[in-house]
């Protein structure tokens, strides 16, 4: 179950601590730098690039639940999930193939499949929180609002999706293979 939601704007009457105003520009919190940084989706972009970007993400927190994605909350629908601080585990079926993913490390990514591929994918996930956990939410369509003005950024942001998810294939790749190897070894099949 998620504590709060914020954007932008206030929280409880508080200023919103993830965003300072200097003048006209909004900076973002270094914690979200941190983590847009991590994740590496901002890779070579420039620092006004990164801003912009970092002001289309929306911080979630997260108690410790477990909940439906798809059922608990539209802001989850079609938004890329990023770890800026907790503990995340995110089981899903895409068509029906189980994946699931365990966020610990801030920039640690979740829910690329429904960010990329929306509603041309049944994807149905369960997300459990194992301690209080603040995570940014870039929905799919606030990227895309930048195509016309900004179009630079989403080609980097997806590239650098796509360079994530083919770096996650090889590692899960190079697992199997070395337990084959070792299971093999170990039962005497050469």
């Amino acid at each position: 179950m998620k504590l709060t939601n914020t954007q932008h704007g206030t929280q409880h009457g508080n200023p919103l601590a993830a965003m300072h105003m200097m003048g006209d520009l909004m900076i973002p919190d270094e914690r979200v730098l941190r983590a847009l940084h991590i994740s590496r989706l901002v890779e070579n972009l420039r620092d006004f690039e990164i801003n912009v970007l970092a002001n289309l993400v929306t911080i979630q927190y997260f108690e410790i639940s477990e909940f439906n994605a798809e059922l608990d909350d539209d802001s989850l629908k079609d938004a890329l999930m990023i770890l800026v601080e907790g503990d995340i585990e995110v089981s899903a079926f895409v068509g029906n193939e189980p994946v699931s993913l365990h966020l610990e490390v801030p920039g640690d990514l979740a829910r690329i499949i429904s960010f990329v591929g929306g509603n041309l994918m049944n994807v149905s996930a369960r997300i459990k929180v194992n301690k209080g956990s603040a995570v940014l939410l870039l929905q799919r369509a606030k990227l895309e609002t930048l195509l016309f003005s900004h179009p630079a950024i989403v080609y980097c942001v997806m590239r650098n999706l796509v360079r994530h998810v083919h770096g996650v294939a090889r590692r899960k790749n190079a697992e199997k293979e070395e337990m084959s190897n070792y299971l093999y070894s170990m039962h005497g099949r050469y």
